[in-house]
């Protein structure tokens, strides 16, 4: 019987995590014990607008589910914004 795959003491970014394969594999590397740096810019699907909702339903998920997670909306399509998510790993 192999071990389980575990991510104690371990940060994960990840970016688009507010809905789809992005969220999924956020509540997964938590439920694996990551800390979860949660980015979405929560825009439409066209790239416009944003909303901090997105990003903050699935940290409120994973703390629910006794996780680690803090919400970020930066864009990665900035070195700022880059900059931004990463420094929110140290939170």
């Amino acid at each position: 019987m192999s071990e389980p795959i575990t991510f104690d003491g371990r940060v994960a970014v990840i970016t688009g995590a507010g809905g789809g394969l992005g969220k999924t594999y956020a509540l997964e590397l938590a439920r694996r014990g990551a800390s979860v740096v949660v980015n979405d810019l929560g825009g439409l699907v066209d790239g416009t607008g944003a909303s901090p909702s997105a990003a903050d339903a699935v940290v409120d998920e994973i703390k629910s589910a006794g996780g680690d997670a803090v919400s970020n909306y930066d864009s990665v399509s900035t070195e700022e914004g880059g900059a931004g998510i990463i420094q929110d790993c140290c939170r």
